[in-house]
């Protein structure tokens, strides 16, 4: 099966890629229909799982490979990954300033960006979970343009997993936008589809990234760890601190450590 999707376009895998990682995100959004509510605890352990395949992710599948994309150019091979790490985080602060969310769980009156008493509190938690998933996008688009450019240190399992780890950790932002909508009395239906609407934003900066680099390849270390940059800022700015604001900070801790070493086998054993 894998040579099957090797043949592909790496667009096309992009977004075969990002399709996945969308649906993981509505499997998550699905559980309005078995429940209206899911234990804290459960939730808390999910997000701090999430943390940890996101910070594995941007070390052993985006800022390793840039680093050795890197070597031998006319600059140190480390200044492309410092540069592009440095401008991923500095780009989500901008626009966690100007987009308008709200994390899961908190009232409305904690939401952030501009204007968000203008928007619903459905809406502002979609744009929440959206925020996090543009430089996941992004990262698994980049991975594929980068076996598409032939670069050695890219392969395609290694982007097929980081897909496959990206995805396991959507499934409790699924879970994060919908079951607090079902709550508030939204339907389930309604919540469902708002819920797994957060992912779709995937596809889209997935595509944008693999045709970036496949034509301008000497961008791909910076784009790499540019999306390395924006997910750990994701991670430091909202999963850790969302994951511990319940008291449940001892499973949040040793989940987010859980997740860390299933994307790292992941990558390391496909890639």
């Amino acid at each position: 099966m894998l040579d099957w999707f090797g043949s592909l376009p790496a667009v096309a895998q992009a977004a075969l890629g990002t399709l996945f990682t969308w649906g993981m995100t509505a499997l998550g959004a699905a559980l309005v229909f078995t429940t209206k509510n899911v234990n804290q605890k459960f939730l808390d352990s999910m997000l701090g799982f999430a943390g940890g395949v996101m910070i594995a992710a941007s070390f052993w599948s985006l800022l390793l490979p840039a680093l050795e994309m890197a070597e031998g150019g006319s600059t140190p091979k480390w200044l492309p990954a410092a540069v592009g790490f440095l401008l991923g985080g500095f780009f989500l602060m901008v626009v966690d300033k100007l987009l308008p969310h709200l994390h899961p769980d908190l009232p409305i009156e904690k939401a952030e960006g501009i204007h968000p008493a203008n928007k619903r509190r459905s809406t502002l938690l979609v744009l929440a979970i959206t925020l996090h998933n543009i430089p996941e996008g992004l990262a698994v688009g980049v991975a594929f343009g980068a076996v598409a450019a032939g670069f050695p240190s890219a392969s395609l399992t290694g982007a097929v997993a980081l897909a496959i780890g990206i995805g396991i950790q959507n499934f409790p932002e699924g879970v994060a936008v919908s079951m607090p909508l079902r709550r508030d009395g939204m339907s389930r239906t309604r919540s469902f589809m708002y819920g797994q609407f957060s992912g779709l934003v995937e596809p889209i900066a997935a595509l944008i990234g693999a045709v970036a680099v496949m034509f301008i390849e000497p961008l791909l270390p910076y784009a790499l760890s540019f999306a390395a940059g924006a997910m750990i800022f994701v991670v430091a700015e909202e999963v850790i601190p969302g994951s511990q604001e319940n008291g449940n900070t001892d499973i949040a801790s040793i989940s987010l450590m859980i997740g860390f070493v299933i994307m790292m086998i992941l990558d390391v054993a496909l890639g």
